[in-house]
């Protein structure tokens, strides 16, 4: 009976626990998901994006990051900051305005909603009387200025939203001052854009859709001088000086306008079609940038000809005689420059632009020649070809890392040299306590190597191995190549490009020792890439092995794409890790587990079809196996055939149900009469109820068929010094886990150093271990005599790791789906398990060791396993002794990509994609946090806006 009592309350541990285990979602790392809406805030040099979910992200120097969120999760459309203020105003698609400050709280700044509003017209009026199109926060601090559909201009008091009725602009109060052969009322309808007089604060700038432009005196409440233009408005900008204004307008033209007090109607200066004579389409915003050589730098949005290049997006920036368009391969959302904020500066000096696109942001050096990008420290384009894996390596050793990065440098000779000009705040947060690397496998054949030590998910190095392939893609090619006479002068700018010359390139598996600087990289056709490091370009030959692992079955034929073509001869590669070998698994399967060993130079791979090892010091394969069911003919279909497959897996599940009811109705004794089997059932739930009440209430798990489909599906590969034949001798083990439940397991014969390149590494399969319920094996671990997990491979060597206890005897931990299964070693006989699926009706998805340190003193750390389940919970659950320690809702249960992107790293922490360009970052640590941390300078400002005097506020920077 002892068996079905639960374990008592532990004070002792309990306490231990909550100085060990803690969750947090610290900070998301990437592009934010479907940006809509771009502000920039000169004062703070601080910038925000909104998004379509509600979300708005303020970002400023490396590191000083804020996140706030709508309640109402609707779009962002327009963000503008109060003039000379810690404050911003957003508007959302369903017309309300909100209030964002960033203000102490609790001894910390954070950025908190303080006010909403919605306008709201007189009782009758239909929605566009008050539908806002423009706002202008006033430089004064305390109005807002509110252009609408209807034409009004309303005008509300910060911070209270109050509107300020006596102070309206109405459509009719314009055209009072305006000649009636100009303008009707409908030329009124539509406030498209409203701009402050840059030297006379009270006057503004009024531009309504149908052309009409109206200088207006806001202490006199008249308009001082008209524009008509002969196209339709989308945008205003005045000079710096305030002598002219320039407009833009839906055919593609922009005209200087001239402002003075002696005309009411002022003819244009210029009008310009700057990619006429041909209909083009509009420019929807413009710059005008005056500087000291007297050139002034021209910046807009769109104007491209309509027939041949409507289909662009892109930005021009004219200066003198150069002229560029900006061709992204992503909508542009909306863009800024920088330039010169000093009132008293008589020239605009332009020194960036930046551009918000769909996919990613862009910004560009204005000051150097060519105008170069420059490369950003955050907001990355993860997604710039879609992530595929992801690979997570503590604790990167310095001479590494440095390698790593002196061969990423040498990839970014292109871009400029520029500081990154948004620099608003200061990162305060403590230098990170060690140097952690992620690796996302992409659709297009690259790994990319991130810096993810910190708050700021930087690029480091970009590798690809389309190089080692023959693909239609010739890597030579430059996209950005223009013949001189080209017109309109495209240039393509950004790393977004989401489509791949091959879907067989795509990544699939990825391990990087960081010891001995190897890398394996595994792909979609079979291809298993093994590199080392070297920091200086070469040129070789890749050698290539094949690895059929279908080789002892007959009548099988393989229906799914063929194997990539490879390059005959040297191919060259630049520095950083470059392929020395490539094995070819056949059939072409996509390569679903890898295992490096790069203390013995073994690697390890498996497929749907079975797995292999090979040498790759002695080039030479050591062994393959085939996993193969006779009766899964699904596993030889391929991914990109699947409309069998489907019917296929219907009906097995239709046929399985049925398995399940009548061998029901067996137990139940379905033989006999209606009393009998009334009397059986009664009996039946009367027994279920006591076992009920004795231990915990778990799930029928009806066990699956051999003949399932993908059951020879390689889940997990493992590596392991230990003891397999006798407990007197440890050897060298391969440890194999499949999808149908069975555990494989091979003796290594690794020749000594001397002579390890004259004799053959030799492999011998010692066990075999088949799980009852055949469940998926996502796991495999070896715990040593002190129940510790074996360190890993040269980690000993490196004196990182206490070596393995050898003396006492192993234990062998097998996680499936379902649960966890702890074996002795070498007998293999059962110990101890934990069900999972049968006491919480959840599945395992992902499982690592993690080590968790105490947060009240160093002298204590413990290994458990962290869990992520299909229900999107994290467990973490002791060992050897297999307690769940604590559970954490962390991914909704809806979000399967996101369940199956997620990564765990060595020490607690976790990543997984929130949307195809953003990571969430977790931690389940009370000593290993990476949050956002920084102070904010908050300039006085006088009366005649001049900067005077600082002092720093603290932010903890959490979401609000």
């Amino acid at each position: 009976m002892r068996r079905f009592l639960r374990p008592g309350h532990d004070p002792v541990r309990e306490r231990l626990k909550r100085d060990l285990f803690q969750f947090n979602k610290t900070v998301e790392h990437g592009f934010p998901h479907q940006p809509s809406a771009l502000g920039y805030s000169p004062f703070l040099r601080l910038m925000a994006i909104g998004t379509r979910s509600g979300a708005i992200k303020l970002y400023g120097a490396p590191g000083v990051e804020f996140m706030g969120l709508h309640e109402e999760n609707n779009t962002v459309m327009q963000i503008h900051f109060i003039p000379d203020q810690c404050q911003l105003v957003t508007l959302l698609d369903d017309n309300s305005l909100h209030l964002w400050s960033l203000k102490q709280h609790g001894g910390a700044s954070e950025l908190r909603e303080e006010h909403r509003f919605t306008l709201k017209g007189p009782p009758g009026s239909p929605p566009s009387a008050t539908q806002v199109t423009a706002v202008l926060p006033h430089s004064s601090r305390e109005v807002l200025y509110l252009g609408t559909e209807s034409g009004n201009i309303f005008v509300v008091e910060l911070p209270s939203f109050r509107v300020l009725e006596d102070r309206t602009i109405t459509p009719e109060a314009v055209l009072q001052r305006i000649p009636e052969d100009n303008c009707n009322r409908r030329s009124c309808e539509l406030v498209e854009a409203l701009r402050e007089h840059p030297k006379n604060p009270d006057q503004i700038l009024i531009g309504y859709s149908r052309a009409l432009i109206v200088l207006w005196d806001l202490q006199n409440n008249k308009a001082i001088q008209h524009f008509l233009g002969s196209q339709q408005l989308e945008n205003l900008y005045w000079q710096r000086d305030g002598s002219k204004f320039i407009s833009c307008h839906y055919d593609g033209s922009y005209t200087q306008w001239p402002v003075s007090s002696d005309s009411r109607q002022a003819e244009p200066l210029e009008n310009t079609v700057p990619y006429g004579p041909f209909p083009c389409k509009a420019i929807s915003k413009i710059y005008w940038q005056t500087t000291k050589n007297g050139l002034p730098y021209i910046i807009f949005q769109g104007g491209m000809p309509r027939a041949s290049y409507g289909d662009r997006h892109s930005i021009s920036v004219i200066h003198g005689s150069q002229q560029t368009a900006f061709d992204f391969t992503s909508r542009v959302i909306d863009f800024f420059i920088i330039f010169s904020s000093d009132p008293a500066a008589e020239f605009d000096d332009p020194s960036a632009l930046v551009v918000l696109a769909e996919e990613e942001l862009v910004v560009i050096d204005l000051k150097s020649a060519g105008w170069p990008a420059v490369h950003p420290p955050y907001l990355a384009s993860l997604h710039c070809s879609a992530i595929t894996c992801s690979h997570h390596v503590s604790n990167i050793p310095l001479k590494l890392w440095e390698r790593i990065i002196s061969a990423g440098s040498k990839q970014n000779i292109h871009y400029s040299s520029m500081p990154w000009p948004i620099d608003g705040g200061t990162n305060i947060a403590p230098d990170p306590p060690q140097r952690d690397l992620l690796l996302t496998g992409h659709e297009d054949g690259t790994v990319r190597f991130w810096d993810a030590s910190g708050v700021c998910l930087h690029l480091l190095y970009k590798l690809s191995t389309v190089r080692v392939f023959l693909t239609d893609a010739d890597p030579n090619d430059n996209m950005n190549t223009l013949g001189e006479d080209e017109w309109p002068p495209l240039r393509k700018v950004g790393t977004f490009d989401p489509y791949s010359d091959d879907p067989r390139l795509g990544i699939q598996k990825i391990y990087l020792c960081k010891y001995s600087g190897y890398l394996a990289v595994a792909g979609t056709a079979g291809q298993v890439l093994v590199m080392e490091l070297n920091d200086e370009d070469a040129e070789h030959v890749v050698d290539h092995a094949e690895a059929d692992l279908l080789q002892d079955q007959e009548g099988y034929r393989w229906k799914g794409h063929e194997k990539l073509k490879t390059r005959d001869g040297p191919v060259r590669f630049e520095a950083g890790f470059q392929p020395f070998v490539l094995v070819q698994c056949q059939p072409p399967a996509v390569v679903t587990s890898l295992a490096l060993h790069s203390e013995w130079r073994l690697v390890a791979f498996g497929t749907s079809h079975g797995f292999g090892l090979f040498d790759h010091q002695q080039k030479r394969l050591v062994f393959v196996k085939c996993t193969l069911h006779p009766s899964d003919q699904l596993a030889l279909e391929g991914p990109l055939s699947r409309v069998k497959s489907l019917k296929k897996s219907l009906r097995q599940s239709f046929r399985r149900i049925r398995r399940s009811r009548v061998s029901s109705r067996k137990r139940r004794g379905g033989g006999g009469t209606a009393s009998e089997v009334q009397e059986a059932n009664a009996k039946f739930d009367q027994d279920a109820l006591q076992e009920m009440e004795l231990a915990p209430v778990q799930r029928k798990i009806e066990a699956r068929s051999a003949e399932d489909s993908f059951t020879g599906f390689v889940r997990t590969l493992y590596f392991a010094d230990t003891f397999l034949r006798d407990s007197s001798r440890h050897c060298p083990s391969l440890w194999a886990g499949t999808n149908g439940g069975t555990v494989y397991a091979f003796c290594l014969r690794v020749p000594p150093a001397e002579r390890r390149m004259d004799e053959p590494v030799r492999a011998e399969q010692a066990k075999e271990i088949q799980l009852m319920h055949r469940a998926p094996v996502v796991g495999i671990l070896v715990l040593d005599g002190r129940s510790t997990p074996l360190p890993e491979p040269l980690e000993v060597a490196h004196d990182l790791s206490k070596s393995p206890d050898m003396q006492g005897s192993h234990q062998l931990l097998v996680v499936s789906e379902e649960q966890f299964k702890v074996f002795t070693l070498p007998k293999v006989s059962s110990k101890l398990k934990l069900k999972l699926t049968a006491l919480e009706g959840c599945r395992v998805r992902k499982v690592t060791v993690a080590n968790f340190g105490s947060c009240k003193t160093d002298d204590y750390s413990e290994n458990d396993l962290a869990v992520l389940t299909n229900l999107g919970d994290i467990q973490i659950i002791s060992l050897p002794f297999l307690k769940l320690q604590i559970r954490y809702p962390c991914i909704r249960k809806e979000d399967v990509s996101g369940i199956a992107s997620c990564v765990f790293t060595k020490y607690g922490q976790g990543f997984y994609l929130i949307s195809p360009s953003e990571f969430e970052r977790f931690s389940l640590s009370t000593k290993w946090l990476v949050e956002p941390r920084c102070i904010v300078d908050m300039p006085e400002v006088t009366s005649n806006n001049h900067v005077h005097n600082k002092s720093g506020t603290e932010n903890d920077a959490r979401k609000s």
